[in-house]
């Protein structure tokens, strides 16, 4: 099968196609024929080194297809089940075929188009923990959303309109912006050409943020620290920017202010908490309640290119890669 494949860490270019085995299902496991996979900020960093993981390696946690084969003792998802699924203990997702875990995938209702699945497994269920759980965000609220053009951060505007906040939305360019507001926010800051600190501070008549929603990370994490209120929250769940240095906590100290870093897998703890999460989702998009943006589709053996445009920011929505 044709696959995307690294034997060394570094830039775009360790990115090769190559052809390797289909693999096999074990007891537990699927596998999944797939027609899409998702290209996130995770594996550029996985694929940079700042996350390890061991090599060769098949890159890609997210994706989207039809069941075609399931080992011993399974009985959910049933082959010619369309699923999706994020699961970055099993990564391959930038290949024709991938196996995971059975209970890993997430079985599609008719009317979710695959394009629309991808999108939602791991952005979606992302901004779903975001505007739920990091900070339950309340009616009244003023929130902040940086990225509010990306695949992340527009769906997090539109949950957050839908929770009763105030939504200030951050982006680098016009056509960005017009994204973010598009998408529901009330207002959208173009920081390449404002502070974005100081406008988000105006728009609120002066007053500090419930919540700051942060996946840029070194550029923007202290300014974000200082618009949140008293007892707020400051979520950082990415870092598109660089890493955040080395803080001194008892900058926290300024308003008992809350820091957190979550990541997906903490928020899909029990296939309760996982079930809830998707069906609000998949609700939401059925009654036109949510509008799921794919901003860039790549071929599998232009996975460089995918990486390349998304690392620069030059990409908005879900960035798939067509399999």
């Amino acid at each position: 099968m044709n696959a995307i494949q690294f034997t060394a860490t570094g830039g775009p270019e360790v990115l090769k196609l190559v052809d390797i085995p289909i693999p096999e299902p074990g007891p537990g496991e699927v596998r999944v024929r797939q027609t899409g996979a998702g290209v996130n900020f995770i594996d550029i960093y996985i694929r940079t080194g700042r996350y390890e993981r061991p090599l060769p390696h098949v890159p890609g946690r997210e994706g989207v297809g039809t069941v075609d084969a399931v080992g011993p003792g399974v009985t959910e998802p049933a082959i010619g089940d369309r699923v999706s699924y994020s699961d970055d203990s099993r990564p391959g997702g930038y290949a024709e075929y991938t196996v995971l875990k059975a209970e890993s995938t997430i079985t599609l209702p008719a009317g979710i188009t695959d394009d629309v699945a991808c999108a939602l497994t791991l952005q979606g269920l992302t901004a779903h923990y975001l505007a739920t759980s990091s900070y339950a965000i309340q009616p009244g609220d003023w929130v902040l959303v940086h990225a509010g053009a990306g695949g992340v951060g527009r769906l997090l505007i539109q949950l957050a309109k839908s929770r009763g906040a105030t939504v200030v939305a951050t982006a680098g360019s016009p056509e960005k912006v017009a994204l973010a507001l598009s998408g529901g926010a009330d207002h959208a800051i173009d920081y390449t050409k404002t502070a974005f600190g100081a406008e988000a501070k105006r728009l609120a008549g002066g007053a500090n943020y419930a919540a700051v929603y942060d996946s840029v990370g070194k550029d923007t994490f202290d300014a974000s620290l200082s618009l949140v209120r008293t007892r707020g929250t400051l979520v950082l769940y990415g870092a598109s920017s660089g890493p955040v240095p080395p803080f001194d906590p008892i900058r926290l100290m300024s308003g008992s202010l809350f820091l957190t870093r979550p990541t997906l897998n903490d928020y899909l703890r029990t296939p309760e908490e996982k079930a809830w999460r998707c069906k609000e989702l998949f609700d939401a998009v059925l009654d036109g309640k949510l509008d799921v943006r794919v901003g860039a589709e790549y071929a599998l053996a232009d996975a460089a290119q995918a990486h390349i445009d998304l690392a620069a920011r030059k990409t908005t929505g879900k960035v798939l890669l067509r399999i």
